[in-house]
């Protein structure tokens, strides 16, 4: 894949997003340390897997000895919402034949998918942007892995690490909503999100994430003419 305009775009557009992303791995790496990974395991694990919450969540499991079934599918509820990003890109790529799709696939990221969704009308070639979002953000996020499984441990307690994984999701999100059936979605699924938190297998999101959707779509159907303003 050449090194078009529109791949310049997209990793230019990704790079204020890497003070958010850089923490949110370092802790990923530091959780799989302390649910007992070696730094190396820890590494392979992010390089596997590339799923932040998921990473997050199965570290979590694996420290508190779950079984494997159950933690390979709790990782792969909270990953649902990407089959709804695939869905609304797909027509996008129509004509990228299944051995670039592949690779593609596993660079998706809520990130990812979140800038290439609000990309500028300047970026004809949808797919390049795509990818110039994408690949950034997965240097960064091994970058910090691999730094939070070597410093594991002897990173203070006391540095809130943690508060960089919702605030890198607010960086994406605010910005991103232009019209009132996007920002009725954000609204109501993050209301809902947290209204549902007591689900288990973090379902909230999935649940948060269809309500979302349920309330823009019925936004749009109500007025039309007014609900892309």
């Amino acid at each position: 894949m050449s090194l078009s305009p529109s791949f310049w775009q997209g990793l230019r557009a990704f790079l204020p997003l890497i003070p958010g992303v850089l923490p949110f791995s370092m802790v990923a790496g530091i959780a799989a340390v302390q649910a007992g990974f070696s730094p190396v395991q820890s590494i392979a694990f992010s390089l596997i897997g590339f799923a932040g919450s998921a990473q997050l969540i199965a570290s979590q499991m694996v420290a508190g000895g779950a079984p494997l079934l159950l933690i390979v599918g709790s990782a792969l509820i909270v990953n649902l919402r990407f089959a709804l990003y695939s869905a609304s890109m797909l027509p996008f790529f129509g004509g990228v034949s299944t051995p670039v799709r592949w690779p593609l696939a596993y660079l998706l990221t809520d990130q990812a998918y979140a800038l290439t969704m609000g990309r500028p009308s300047s970026a004809t070639d949808v797919v390049r942007y795509y990818a110039g979002a994408a690949l950034p953000m997965w240097l960064t996020w091994q970058v910090g892995t691999v730094v939070g499984a070597l410093l594991g441990t002897h990173i203070p307690a006391t540095l809130p690490l943690e508060f960089a994984v919702p605030l890198s999701f607010i960086a994406l999100v605010i910005p991103a909503l232009r019209t009132r059936p996007q920002v009725l979605a954000a609204v109501v699924s993050g209301a809902v999100a947290v209204a549902a938190h007591a689900l288990p297998f973090r379902l909230n999101l999935i649940v948060g994430a269809a309500c979302g959707i349920a309330a823009a779509l019925a936004l749009q159907s109500v007025r039309p003419g007014q609900a892309r303003k």
